[in-house]
């Protein structure tokens, strides 16, 4: 399949899904579906989109699959990248606006994984030629709803009409797929105990963008969410910096773990979805991760494909 053609205008930065139009969501999920398969055969059509361009990757929390993806993926465009260490970033050295007025005169795009929203958008607001992706922040993960929805399309070609159900915390993974599921059409209720449900702005952000009559259901019982669903997603009940609740949520989060039972209210063929590291005997059994359900490593692998596309789409348009 040959990229889709590009489009008018490209994306200025990527802090949220909602930054992305429906017809930039699907070119993304186009591009991404075809750079995979080129890559499967041992092409690489867009080699040179980032060539002579520098990206920076500035991570303040622990990572795995989002540095390393993200690292192959500028290779694999032709682009460099450059390595910022986390003191870099701390306000008592530099003002955050300063960093970014310095790196848009060095760099093409820097990849943040940082702690609040507002750390990547003062960034992006400080320097409109920079270009700046989120790579996750405490309250939102769009590179993985990327990969995610790419996952599901996959399995199901048209998401219209199909239902995933979210069990756990209404983190920043949840909130992101809120905002990305509902704009492909996918229906997403999710369940979660009493003080950690998404909240209300994401659902309303959610309702907002859906398209073919896909809504956004909280529930706190994990078997009404689940029952009947095409997918079935959870997450670690304890994300970084929350170490010291770990006790506390374990107890409060006991009966959302997935395990086979809560899988078999499902629908027929459900899958099993998890953004990475799991925390097994907790969120979810090894019987269920390791399933014929399971797509974790599907998605895991997804995120490279995505965010060469997301890349190619911020910074090479007119070279694809």
């Amino acid at each position: 399949m040959s990229p889709a053609p590009p489009p008018a205008t490209a994306p200025k930065g990527f802090l949220s899904i909602l930054d992305l139009s429906h017809q930039e969501l699907d070119r993304l999920l186009d591009l991404a579906a075809s750079m995979k398969a080129e890559r499967r055969r041992g092409r690489s059509p867009a080699s040179a989109v980032l060539a002579g361009m520098h990206v920076a990757l500035l991570f303040e929390k622990p990572s795995l699959r989002t540095w390393s993806t993200f690292e192959i993926a500028v290779r694999e465009l032709g682009g460099n990248t450059l390595h910022l260490p986390p003191e870099a970033a701390q306000s008592a050295r530099e003002p955050l606006a300063d960093i970014a007025r310095n790196l848009e005169r060095w760099v093409a795009a820097l990849v943040v994984r940082t702690f609040g929203q507002p750390r990547v958008a003062a960034l992006a607001a400080a320097a409109p030629d920079l270009r700046v992706i989120n790579a996750l922040t405490d309250e939102q993960h769009p590179c993985q709803a990327l990969a995610d929805v790419m996952t599901l399309r996959e399995r199901w070609g048209d998401c219209r009409g199909r239902r995933i159900a979210f069990v756990g915390d209404g983190n920043n993974v949840a909130a992101s797929l809120a905002h990305a599921a509902p704009m492909l059409g996918i229906s997403l209720h999710l369940a979660s105990p009493p003080g950690y449900e998404l909240p209300d702005a994401v659902v309303r952000e959610a309702s907002a963008v859906a398209r073919h009559g896909a809504e956004v259901v909280r529930h706190q019982d994990p078997y009404r969410a689940v029952t009947g669903a095409d997918a079935v997603y959870t997450d670690v009940w304890t994300s970084m910096g929350e170490e010291e609740e770990a006790s506390k949520r374990r107890q409060t989060f006991a009966r959302f773990q997935v395990d086979p039972r809560l899988m078999g209210a499902a629908a027929p063929g459900a899958v099993f979805m998890h953004c990475l590291p799991a925390h097994r005997g907790e969120e979810v059994t090894d019987e269920v991760i390791e399933s014929a359900a399971s797509v974790v490593f599907d998605q895991a692998e997804n995120r490279l494909h995505t965010q060469k596309a997301l890349l190619a789409m911020l910074l090479g348009a007119d070279r694809l």
